[in-house]
């Protein structure tokens, strides 16, 4: 007789519909489809759904509920679940498609999605997810905003831009875009009120925010994003994980004898890479011991400038990750400090100066 350990629920989800796949897996490993359905993508389906799931759950087992966050059609049922006790993880859509790949799938459909999610939850240990605080996804909502304003701005003034070097100008186009960049700055104002106001309000937000802007290089705009897209650095158990989630993670390219170009993946959160790309340039052009030593360093090794900034826009993350992890102030000598303290240690053999660098970092 089979013994069963644990059920799982793939949802494939879509803007209208949620299609559902109940699988179990026993002592064997092997997977076993129980059921399988589609419902509504709105409250009354996850109603269904969780009706669906209770009558076809002959065991009382552990059960997981597996989906992709596809933009945000994936949040209001991972919400619902969440608030009904049930066990939700949430995969980002490059991993379960490669996933997918490694089971020889030759189709695609909604179906096929749905089993392979359920598969995947029952085979693989995954993290549960977290919910955003309420301050936090209003932060998130409004950083998010401000980002999509500022690219507007951009696309506007550099039309402007173009504009005025063209052989044919147009005043009534020009008066336009002058008009409309006064409104974008207004409403970029607006957020950026609003987004101070919010953390101001928040007494767990506001001490970790304030010591995070003590950083060289790191404004409130900055922190704010920082915050509401790592969700206050919940689920990060490591610098290692933070790094990958960012797509600061270094990418290999090397077989025998070929040896490629050594890269960052870039297959994370692009807002993160994005909103520390000035910070970056703030932090060398104002001296933050830290990261103008990291920037000399890596450009004198490579004579690439941008390559030394991307090493600090990984730094200042995980700088502001340590501190918000441990809770402690910013000290800007704290790992020359910390490196004098060393200088008896002597490193084993292999050991890089940014290996030293980052061990010294994990102190903080």
């Amino acid at each position: 007789m089979q013994t069963y350990l644990r059920y799982c629920v793939g949802l494939d989800i879509s803007k209208d519909n949620l299609q559902v796949c109940l699988s179990v897996i026993d002592t064997t490993g092997r997977v076993t489809v129980k059921a399988t359905t589609k419902v509504p993508n709105k409250p009354t389906g996850f109603s269904a759904l969780v009706n669906w799931v209770a009558r076809h759950r002959k065991l009382e087992l552990p059960l997981t509920y597996l989906m992709e966050s596809t933009g945000v059609y994936h949040e209001a049922v991972a919400w619902y679940l969440h608030q009904q006790d049930q066990s939700v993880s949430i995969l980002l859509p490059n991993k379960a498609k490669h996933y997918l790949k490694s089971l020889g799938y030759k189709s695609k459909n909604d179906k096929i999605d749905a089993q392979g999610l359920s598969r995947m939850g029952l085979e693989q240990q995954l993290a549960l997810w977290k919910p955003l605080s309420k301050n936090l996804y209003g932060l998130r909502l409004l950083t998010r905003q401000h980002q999509r304003l500022q690219e507007l701005k951009t696309q506007s003034t550099n039309q402007q831009h173009a504009l005025e070097h063209s052989a044919f100008d147009s005043s009534f186009i020009d008066k336009q875009l002058t008009k409309l960049i006064a409104v974008y700055d207004a409403q970029l104002a607006a957020l950026e009120t609003a987004i101070k106001e919010l953390i101001e309000t928040d007494p767990v937000l506001k001490p970790k925010v304030d010591a995070l802007v003590k950083v060289k290089g790191l404004a409130l705009l900055s922190v704010a994003v920082l915050v509401a897209e790592t969700n206050g650095f919940e689920g990060f158990t490591n610098q290692r994980h933070l790094v990958s989630y960012a797509g600061y993670d270094v990418v290999e390219n090397q077989s025998g004898n070929h040896s490629g170009k050594t890269r960052i993946s870039k297959k994370g959160n692009s807002r993160l890479r994005r909103i520390l790309h000035m910070p970056a340039f703030n932090a060398v052009r104002f001296h933050e011991p830290t990261c103008e030593a990291l920037y000399t360093r890596v450009y004198e090794r490579s004579g690439i400038k941008m390559k030394a900034y991307v090493a600090v826009q990984k730094r200042l993350l995980l700088m502001a990750y340590a501190l918000w992890r441990h809770g402690v102030d910013y000290d800007p000598k704290y790992l020359a400090n910390r490196a004098e303290k060393d200088k008896k240690i002597v490193p084993t053999s292999g050991t890089t100066r940014d290996q030293l660098a980052e061990a010294e970092l994990s102190y903080l």
